[in-house]
């Protein structure tokens, strides 16, 4: 079936805390993709990110700011950018990092992508990715991470933590926003899980992740723990569906 155009695009980029980081990052979105605009979400930095963000907001209309009271995670930020996005008419809403982790310069492959699917999402750990200044632990944490995910959730992503995304408006629509209540950064995989439980067509396409430079990671072991025990729940909610489906058809034949 053919799909509608892309049309306006709006990529979402939630902040705390990064005052070091958000000029240089929206200049590199502006540069990249002059066409796109840039909607930042800030959770009341003490650091006066927010006043920046109003700062290149006054001095690029393709510049907006959302400022949110208080740091209610990752998701809380996003989907907050979500709403305003769907409010303003966006046909395409996107995710970056503020850090640099997720380059600009990578945005273009993604929107190509997009044209044949409903969610696109820059992957580390397929063929071509890659992720730059991480030690081996790490690695092996994310990839085993995803692995467990994927076996579990049972869909066919490689990397459905990753949070370089772009999202059609028509895929926002479909998989209920209103009842997401994932808070840190299982917010990736919640919205990959409904996008393909609702058999809408994911592709991931191969980034370099860069690890952040300057400024302190938002990632902690109270995140950590949030993704294992909500993944954790939702695959045993998936296979005690699946065995009721087998006892349902059982009882039909």
């Amino acid at each position: 079936m053919p799909r509608e155009p892309l049309g306006r695009v709006l990529v979402v980029i939630p902040t705390y805390n990064e005052r070091d980081n958000l000029e240089w990052i929206v200049g590199r979105v502006r540069s990249a993709v002059p066409d796109v605009d840039v909607l930042v979400v800030d959770d009341g930095s003490p650091d006066g990110t927010g006043e920046l963000a109003d700062k290149l907001a006054a001095g690029d209309p393709q510049v907006s700011v959302v400022h949110r009271t208080e740091k209610a995670g990752l998701g809380a930020a996003y989907l907050h950018g979500f709403r305003v996005a769907l409010e303003r008419g966006y046909d395409v809403v996107g995710e970056m990092d503020a850090d640099g982790s997720h380059q600009p310069e990578q945005l273009p492959a993604l929107l190509d992508a997009l044209e044949e699917a409903d969610l696109v999402i820059g992957s580390r750990w397929v063929p071509g990715g890659s992720v730059v200044n991480w030690p081996l632990s790490r690695k092996v944490l994310s990839v085993g991470g995803n692995l467990y995910a994927r076996l579990l959730l049972g869909i066919p992503l490689r990397d459905v933590t990753a949070g370089y995304r772009l999202f059609r408006r028509s895929t926002l629509e479909t998989i209920d926003l209103e009842s997401v209540q994932s808070a840190g950064y299982v917010f990736q995989t919640d919205l990959a899980y409904r996008t393909v439980g609702a058999g809408l067509t994911v592709r991931e396409v191969p980034i370099e992740f860069v690890e952040r430079v300057r400024g302190d990671s938002k990632m902690s072991r109270d995140v950590a723990v949030e993704s294992l025990l909500r993944i954790t729940t939702w695959g045993l909610r998936e296979r005690v569906r699946q065995v009721r489906d087998v006892f349902s058809r059982r009882r039909i034949t």
